[in-house]
């Protein structure tokens, strides 16, 4: 599925405009146009129609574009990989330092509860995230 912006890139280009061309006919600036096309913006909700129409497809077909990540979803991303790798590093750290002998209770007690700590974070967040 393609972003809102390939999707007035690509029908733009099949139609031989250029993006003064659209922007003319939207009565925009042909940088409001490139800044659609790269997904850094979107076209006004009340113009989307006669986007549509000037593109010759249907409103839905832009509606229906899939939304491009944005930096906040690939940083939840990388904190959610980095919340489930403590609990990870944790245990084996836990489990090699008692083979070695190197390891008291107390500390041992302190890594598996800071690997827990970050696992309940981590459920918390993803529910949160799908509520």
């Amino acid at each position: 599925m393609r972003t809102m912006g390939e999707v007035i890139a690509s029908r733009r280009k099949e139609l031989g405009m250029t993006q003064a061309d659209l922007a003319l006919k939207m009565s925009v600036t042909d940088k409001a146009v490139s800044k659609w096309e790269r997904d850094l913006s979107c076209p006004d909700i009340n113009s989307l129609s006669k986007l549509a129409e000037n593109l010759d497809i249907p409103v839905d077909e832009l509606l229906n574009a899939k939304k491009r990540d944005s930096p906040v979803s690939k940083v939840d991303e990388v904190v959610s990989n980095i919340l489930k790798a403590v609990p990870l590093a944790m245990g084996v750290a836990v489990v090699v330092l008692s083979i070695l002998n190197e390891l008291e209770v107390t500390a041992a007690l302190s890594l598996l509860g800071i690997g827990l700590a970050c696992l309940s974070i981590e459920a918390l967040h993803d529910n949160k995230k799908h509520a």
